[in-house]
């Protein structure tokens, strides 16, 4: 495995969350970004082979990242971690080119599921 992975939440337990369930099943985290901006720049800089990105975030939202980070990359992959009824921003989302989209709070089964998937 050691897909390369970046994760982008803005609360920090988020973060390790995901972290501890990736690392746990074999996946390598390169890096963690805070809010849309950063995951950005840290896509650019990382180059990862897929990104969690959480939804609702200060200074720039998960869409507007997944937005642009599609725009300078199209082929990237990109998983949106969502709260319970944030429907309508999921929709946004897939619609943006998110790949899938995971409920906080995590199951790390369903998290690895929709990881496999979209890494293909």
């Amino acid at each position: 495995m050691g897909e390369r992975i970046l994760v982008v939440d803005d609360a920090a337990f988020m973060r390790m969350m995901i972290k501890d369930i990736l690392v746990k099943n074999g996946f390598d985290v390169v890096g963690e970004a805070a809010d849309g901006a950063q995951a950005i720049e840290k896509f650019q800089e990382l180059k990862p082979d897929l990104v969690t990105m959480d939804i609702t975030m200060p200074e720039m939202d998960g869409i507007s990242a997944l937005k642009e980070i599609k725009r300078t990359n199209p082929e990237a992959k990109i998983i949106m971690c969502s709260a319970m009824g944030q429907q309508a921003m999921v929709i946004d989302a897939i619609q943006a080119g998110a790949k899938d989209f995971i409920v906080k709070p995590f199951a790390a089964d369903r998290v690895i599921e929709a990881i496999k998937k979209t890494l293909g």
